[in-house]
């Protein structure tokens, strides 16, 4: 863990696209800055059907109050019949996820999958 302040230690980026909100989440995903994301996904699955992608590449650590917060992620959107995506490359996630049991219980995708705006686009630069 850094000393760096909870602030500059968790950036995030969040676009909607097509309906599908992918929110980049990076630095530090601690005890000390989990708070300041958990809001903001509570408020991203609070809607019925919510549909959103997590990109968790530029995470550089997570402790169990990153993965109690995804948890909470996943029930807010599955119980409001939502869709939660993570996008991760990392074996280390991969086996932290693993050795917490929780390794079935997420949607995983290595890269950013197509959203509506994007899938259009191949569409329109396929057929010129």
């Amino acid at each position: 863990m850094s000393e760096n302040s909870p602030e500059s230690a968790h950036c995030h980026r969040e676009r909607v696209d097509g309906g599908v909100t992918v929110l980049e989440v990076g630095g530090e995903l601690d005890i000390s800055t989990a708070p300041l994301l958990a809001s903001r996904l509570d408020a991203l699955t609070a809607g019925p059907r919510p549909d959103l992608v997590l990109d968790l590449r530029p995470v550089s650590f997570m402790d169990c109050s990153g993965l109690s917060l995804l948890c909470r992620a996943r029930n807010r959107t599955a119980a409001r019949h939502g869709r939660l995506r993570l996008v991760c490359d990392s074996n280390r996630f991969l086996r932290i996820l693993e050795h917490a049991r929780l390794a079935g219980t997420f949607e995983i995708h290595t890269r950013l999958p197509d959203t509506p705006a994007a899938a259009r686009a191949a569409c329109r630069t396929g057929t010129g």
